[in-house]
């Protein structure tokens, strides 16, 4: 670099300090005004509060406080569209429920031949249950729920804090006890010490290898301690979760809500307590340390969560709705308003497992689906390079606007524009080319190869670069191949990351960049999707399902949804471990990419995205979606769609030679969805036995 280069960038430094301090002052005026309209509000709003027609207009408040809560559902919703998409999903959600709660209690043929069953090891489970006032009737039921069980080599530990008022309770335990042959446990405690102390005391009582964790108000499936018992045995399971169902009133099959979750996933982890009930667990992952912690009170259950699976060796999630939740006034089932505090002591959670996972600066926030529902925003390391890479034939509209879009909107500054050219015959894309560059390109004279390789190989490809480094052009000579472009466009990259862009999509959020490299730096994940959308609005990408749609390969979860749809038990509003992510926007490390050998070019054009993917779960990395980085995809706009003559017919080959190559991961099934759902519908809809939907 010459002198003069080297003063010219100081002196753009100079300038963007010069700005960055302006808006600093700007910044400081504009805080210093709110302040001054805060205290004004304030004394506004005192005085309204303190005149009578206040108290008297409180029925009108109600009623509007009630008009905005419908609004605010009917915007999660995404309009009204969305309302009508939601009632034909619980139309068909009502259909499945038959399957479920009393219906999928055991026969008593099954019932009998499950109390018979000897597995080699037949292990103790002890199920904790801290007491605290509890009402007469579900502390019956609670007791019957266990006494019922088809495995019978259980433990019940009771610890009772209730007041003198509720004695019965200690009545009803000792009954029970006296019948149990042993099997149930109860102390009265001296002193209530919260959920967290009673359950602990719980844990003092307890002889079991195994742990379950069981609320005083809610019940158990009959054969829940089978199917886990059997877990353990068949894949040496020390951590173990289940599908979960809410339900109101006396009625198990009245449920208000189903809760089918996906295999673990630690980002799912981090951001929402999916796995909550019903948690059995080797006494050996508690390491010495307490099973509760009090500092964690309301959300005591995922701190331990996120301690113990750490430790764990095996985390086994059983599909099967086998834990019934009990919504009723009081409990957290009914709205987290019933306890406050679980908010806060959630985020500490959370932040006290990052920290000991290495992550030193980072912030925890609520979402718009639910108080304990978060949005993780982690540090970025440095400011490593991203090349973002973007084949291309033609379509100078098309890649006017996406590269517009990238450099109006991106706040991340360092990294460059790789268009892969690929035999674009109009004028209008030579001009755009020429204006990118900052000099004339010609596209009869492109010079795709340096001299001795091998015509048409691009291995060592000609980039022509303008004069910033900030956009380059080379071209691909060959017929159109999605991966052999990418590729190509991979080996002329200079970043550490790679950012695979289609040409037809168009930068939403300034910050997309540094959403998907926060989760892209970190060693245990590969690839990383954004949410892009339909110019309509609607979602075209959320995540990648394997098996999914008619062909049995891949399909986008939560498709052609509406934008403001919180998603599936709120999964449209956190990041999240996915199987696979669109290639139409993926960041990788570029170390990453070559390793995996890229793209795989067997796959010109189809699932390249998806095997890529696969590729990078088979060397034990993590494949994450965020919400938060949002484009708008204008799908198949540069090459139309593939539902028709040769392309429908290229497309069915590369879909067989997926289904090929993938077999044994297709036939397990992906595990971040869940099996109990379809495979024909995209939008987290439940198989419903005996039909064909």
């Amino acid at each position: 670099m010459k002198e003069t280069d080297y003063r010219e960038a100081y002196e753009r430094e100079c300038q963007k300090c010069a700005d960055l301090t302006g808006r600093l002052a700007d910044l400081a005026d504009r805080y210093a005004n709110l302040e001054m309209e805060n205290e004004d509000l304030k004394w506004r709003l005192d005085r309204i509060k303190g005149n009578p027609l206040w108290k008297l207009s409180r029925p009108l408040r109600a009623v509007a406080r009630f008009c905005l809560r419908q609004l605010d559902r009917l915007r999660n919703c995404g309009g009204i569209r969305g309302v009508f998409q939601k009632l034909a999903y619980k139309r068909r959600e009502r259909k499945a429920r038959q399957q479920f709660g009393t219906a999928s209690f055991p026969s008593p043929d099954q019932a009998a031949a499950q109390r018979a069953a000897v597995f080699p090891r037949m292990v103790k489970v002890s199920i904790l249950v801290p007491l605290w006032n509890n009402s007469r009737q579900f502390q019956v039921e609670l007791l019957d729920c266990v006494m019922n069980q088809t495995y019978q080599n259980w433990e019940l530990c009771l610890a009772d804090g209730s007041d003198q008022d509720h004695g019965y309770i200690g009545e009803i335990c000792r009954e029970y006890a006296a019948r149990s042959q042993g099997r149930i446990v109860y102390r009265h405690l001296e002193k209530n010490s919260g959920i967290s102390g009673n359950t602990n005391a719980c844990l003092s009582m307890a002889t079991g290898e195994y742990i379950g964790l069981l609320d005083q108000d809610d019940l158990l499936h009959p054969s829940a301690l089978y199917e886990y018992v059997k877990a353990i045995n068949e894949q040496d399971a020390d951590y173990l979760y289940c599908d979960e169902i809410t339900f109101q009133g006396d009625d198990i099959d009245h449920m208000l809500t189903m809760h089918f979750k996906p295999d673990y996933a630690p980002d799912n982890l981090r951001a929402n307590n999916y796995i909550c009930h019903f948690s059995v667990f080797s006494r050996e992952l508690l390491d010495g340390e307490e099973l509760f912690r009090p500092k964690f009170d309301g959300s005591q259950d995922h701190d331990m969560i996120l301690r113990l699976t750490d430790n764990a060796r095996k985390i086994v999630h059983v599909p099967r709705p086998l834990y019934y939740w009990r919504s009723h006034s009081g409990s957290v089932a009914s709205g987290i308003q019933a306890k406050p505090y679980a908010i806060q002591a959630a985020k500490g959670a959370v932040a006290e497992h990052l920290k000991k996972h290495g992550f030193t600066d980072f912030k925890i926030e609520s979402t718009r689906a639910f108080e304990t529902i978060f949005r993780i925003r982690y540090q970025i390391l440095g400011t490593p390079k991203i090349s973002i890479v973007i084949a291309n034939k033609d379509h100078g509209e098309d890649l006017r606007r996406c590269v517009s879009s990238i450099l109006m909107k991106s706040t991340y500054d360092n990294y460059e524009i790789i268009i892969v050219e690929n035999n674009s015959v109009t004028e209008e894309i030579a001009g755009y080319y020429s204006q990118l560059l900052g000099r004339e390109y010609r596209l009869d004279a492109r010079e795709q190869t340096a001299e001795g390789s091998q015509d048409g190989e691009p291995g060592r490809a000609v980039v022509q670069r303008s004069q910033d480094d900030r956009i380059a052009v080379v071209a691909y000579r060959g017929p159109f191949n999605y991966s052999a472009i990418n590729n190509l466009g991979a080996r002329c990259a200079t970043g550490d990351y790679i950012l695979l862009l289609n040409n037809d999509t168009e930068v939403i959020t300034v910050r997309w960049m540094e959403e998907l490299l926060m989760y892209a730096q970190r060693a245990d994940v590969g690839a990383v999707g954004a949410k892009l959308y339909y110019p309509n609005g609607t979602i075209q990408h959320a995540g990648v399902v394997i098996g999914l749609g008619a062909h049995r390969t891949a399909g986008h979860t939560h498709y052609r949804q509406q934008r403001q749809n919180l998603g599936y038990m709120g999964r449209l509003c956190y990041a999240q471990d996915v199987t696979a992510v669109t290639g139409a926007c993926l960041m990788v490390k570029r170390e990453l990419y070559l390793a995996a050998g890229g793209l795989d070019e067997g796959f010109a054009v189809s699932l390249n995205d998806v095997d890529f993917c696969l590729k990078l779960r088979g060397m034990g990395l993590l494949n994450v979606f965020t919400p938060f980085a949002e484009l708008f995809h204008y799908e198949s706009a540069s090459r139309g769609a593939d539902d028709t003559g040769d392309r429908a017919r290229r497309y069915a080959q590369e879909s067989e030679r997926f289904r090929e190559k993938w077999k044994k991961e297709l036939e397990a099934g992906d595990p971040y969805y869940n099996p109990n759902f379809s495979l024909d519908r995209s939008d987290y809809s439940l198989k419903i036995t005996g039909t064909n939907e």
